[in-house]
């Protein structure tokens, strides 16, 4: 009788527990966007601001956001990628193998404060990049690898075993399995964790600070676009923080309204494609 009530008491905690995780994302979400999305227009998401026209727009900081999204992506998920690789199947247990995963759990817990010192002197200064773009996405990739590579090692590691050994027992090289076998096996929880990444992208500010700028402008022709990588670009989440500064709690809530969308996309997307794989190679296993 007293078991049952413990465990009574502790299922209804649990509950408890689950329900007020519950009600803080959705009273969050809802005096975000009651705040901010009366403040949302066409007109607000398609230009910039500027004094001498009169008009406040988010335009150039959407731009600016989805070059450093792409740009760290490109740069960190094929180095998370093949480190986990290396680390799950070519590297022999030892002292390296132990080091590079500390020093990978110990990326992942600096704070981001100091990647953005690091990312201003090392990429800003030393190596002339200045306040760009490039620089933030730099900073940003050392920021979001531990993520990739970890997540990526755990999916991995959910491929069962017999997968390749039974590949390999039938004459498959080792390169063939990982990029045939492995790889499409575990790619639900890849993109779990480059979702995981963008999300951070997505939500950075401190390192951005000082390594991206805060430039919001559009460019003015074909090769401007090219050439905006090298020049400073402030994200959404820049100008969130400068227009709390000026006290434009309006505009500040309109960009928060626009970050949530665009992280709810994210994962409605993610949903979408890892559901898609899932059904695709279950296809391919009935067919089979």
């Amino acid at each position: 009788m007293m078991r049952k009530l413990k465990d009574d008491v502790l299922l209804c905690l649990i509950y408890l527990a689950a329900f007020f995780a519950e009600f803080l994302l959705i009273g969050i979400l809802v005096y975000v966007f009651v705040k901010g999305f009366p403040h949302i227009s066409l007109h607000f998401l398609t230009t910039v601001t500027s004094v001498l026209e009169g008009t406040v727009g988010i335009a150039g900081n959407i731009v600016n956001t989805i070059y450093m999204v792409v740009l760290t992506l490109v740069i960190a998920v094929p180095v998370g990628i093949g480190s986990a690789i290396y680390l799950n199947e070519y590297a022999r247990p030892g002292k390296i193998v132990r080091l590079i995963e500390f020093t990978t759990q110990t990326l992942s817990g600096i704070p981001s404060i100091i990647f953005g010192l690091f990312g201003m002197v090392f990429f800003g200064v030393t190596l002339g990049l200045g306040y760009s773009i490039l620089t933030g996405a730099l900073t940003l990739s050392l920021m979001v690898l531990p993520l990739i590579t970890r997540n990526t090692q755990e999916a991995l590691k959910t491929v069962p075993e017999s997968y390749t050994s039974g590949a390999i027992g039938m004459g498959a090289g080792k390169w063939y399995v990982i990029r045939t076998i492995l790889l499409p096996s575990a790619m639900p929880g890849i993109v779990t964790g480059i979702i995981l990444a963008v999300g951070r992208i997505l939500g950075e500010s401190a390192a951005l600070l000082f390594t991206a700028g805060s430039g919001y402008f559009l460019p003015r022709s074909l090769g401007g676009w090219f050439h905006k990588m090298v020049e400073s670009g402030g994200t959404l989440t820049i100008q969130l923080y400068l227009s709390m500064e000026k006290a434009q709690y309006d505009t500040a809530f309109a960009i928060a309204v626009v970050l949530l969308g665009m992280v709810l996309g994210m994962n409605l997307l993610t949903r979408f494609f890892i559901r898609k794989i899932e059904t695709a190679k279950f296809t391919d296993a009935g067919g089979e």
